[in-house]
């Protein structure tokens, strides 16, 4: 879709800008307002470009969200209970997803019961998992007491539909962004920090994950009977490596765009293949959905700080199920929840991997993790089991040519995937900050010509029209 392509980003994102630092600064005292309706309006145009009618469905998700806020905070104000109006604003953001994400999926499995049922075509709404966990978060929030409610509908509709995180997240609680939406205070330093976030984050995605996904995508989809071992592992490896990069390239790009415009969205990956447990894998990927669940779901049950060990579990149940649940409306995705869930189980439980060598920890993880993306990438069962089958069983033949080929013509980029998913550029930066005389050429000309390097590189892969694949479209 050419509304979540770079070339359409890298029109709107300037014009955004210079509204925003422009024609909005002229309003005086009324800047902020104006700045605000600014990014709001664009952001309802960034996904009504590729998605025209569904923005509709965001609007009405914004207005619903804003009544049950408004609910909220008349219930906290006369001393009443506002479990009503939170019971209420989940059936009703959850409903909206099962709607449009669920409802087919069920349909399907229930005719295969043997029920007679006309099952619908439905297309997804495009991000309908954040910006509905957002709204959730919005209500949520408000009667936690962790961010103040808001009388202005335009305001709930811009915290929901910020266009730098709508498609592909971070999701963005409420507590984080309320107070910014009035009195952030932009300035150089972030703007210019954000910039390089951003160039970083599309480096990521269009030299590194955009490269390994054209091998992953071919190992994937290759019959299982033809597939070598070899081949196996390295689509799985390469897999692994792309949705790495592509995902928290997304984030870099999002937290990027939005310290340009005064916001400062929390960190959502924190380099989750040096994990030495299932447990630190999943403190460290997907930062903001791990702790939605947390601060959503996980604590309400009960958490850890429970009097018995099955509720424990059960919580640890009842999470995982519905990350899996999350990703989308397929086996694979459930059956990849649970996969974790009895991983942390086997970790908290049993003590899957205490005592052992640190090394020997961190690859047991990065194996686990690997074996899970299998799962997270098959379009089905049907193609997830003989896949996993063939990394172990060499039907195919052990190597093949095509590993050679694939391994050969990529190896450049896959070695520079796997060396940076580990903190190598921090540990250069304290490196250099070591050496006398060093950190003013390296901020003042080494760094900034190493940005715009990636740019030019980056812009070469965009304007060449190579492959680009958008892995979110089941969120």
């Amino acid at each position: 879709m050419l509304f979540s392509s770079s070339i359409f980003l890298f029109l709107f994102l300037p014009l955004m800008l210079l509204g925003y630092y422009g024609p909005c600064r002229l309003f005086g005292r009324w800047s902020r307002p104006v700045q605000n309706l600014l990014l709001l309006v664009g952001s309802l145009f960034f996904y009504a470009w590729g998605e025209p009618w569904f923005v509709l469905v965001m609007m009405a998700s914004i207005l619903v969200n804003y009544g049950f806020g408004l609910w909220v905070s008349a219930c906290q104000e006369r001393g009443r209970s506002t479990r009503a109006p939170i019971v209420l604003s989940v059936v009703c953001n959850l409903g909206l997803m099962f709607v449009f994400k669920y409802l087919t999926f069920v349909l399907t499995e229930l005719g295969r019961l043997g029920l007679s049922l006309t099952v619908p075509v439905i297309e997804l709404p495009l991000g309908i998992s954040f910006f509905t966990f957002q709204a959730m978060s919005y209500v949520l929030d408000v009667n936690r007491g962790r961010g103040s409610v808001q009388r202005n509908p335009l305001k709930v509709g811009l915290y929901i539909s910020f266009f730098p995180q709508l498609i592909a997240g971070p999701i963005v609680k409420y507590e984080t962004v309320a107070e910014e939406i009035d009195t952030r205070r932009e300035n150089w330093a972030d703007f210019s920090s954000g910039v390089c976030r951003f160039l970083v984050g599309m480096g990521k995605k269009v030299i590194l994950a955009n490269q390994l996904a054209v091998v992953a995508d071919f190992a994937y989809g290759r019959p299982a009977g033809d597939l070598s071992t070899g081949m196996a592992w390295l689509g799985a490896l390469c897999y692994t490596l792309q949705i790495y990069y592509d995902f928290s390239g997304y984030s870099d790009m999002a937290i990027g765009m939005g310290r340009m415009f005064g916001f400062h969205f929390l960190e959502n990956f924190n380099y989750p293949y040096i994990s030495r447990s299932v447990t630190e894998f999943w403190r460290r990927w997907h930062i903001s959905l791990s702790t939605w669940f947390r601060d959503y779901v996980y604590f309400p049950l009960g958490g850890s700080r429970v009097d018995k060990r099955w509720k424990h579990i059960r919580n640890l149940f009842v999470v995982w199920l519905l990350t899996g649940i999350w990703h989308g409306a397929a086996w694979t995705f459930i059956l990849w929840g649970l996969y974790y869930f009895v991983l942390q189980a086997l970790e908290k439980f049993c003590g899957l991997g205490r005592g052992w060598p640190e090394g020997l920890k961190w690859l047991f993880t990065f194996f686990l993790v690997n074996l899970g993306w299998v799962l997270f990438r098959a379009e089905s069962l049907s193609v997830a089991i003989p896949y996993l089958t063939a990394m172990f069983t060499p039907a195919g033949g052990g190597w093949d040519g095509y590993a050679t080929l694939f391994l050969t013509d990529n190896l450049p980029i896959l070695a520079a995937a796997l060396l940076f998913s580990a903190p190598v550029a921090p540990w250069l930066g304290r490196k250099a900050e070591n050496w006398t005389g060093v950190p003013a050429l390296v901020r003042d000309v080494v760094y900034p010509l190493l940005l715009v390097a990636l740019l030019a590189v980056s812009a070469s892969f965009i304007v060449k029209g190579t492959y680009n694949p958008f892995i979110y479209s089941n969120f």
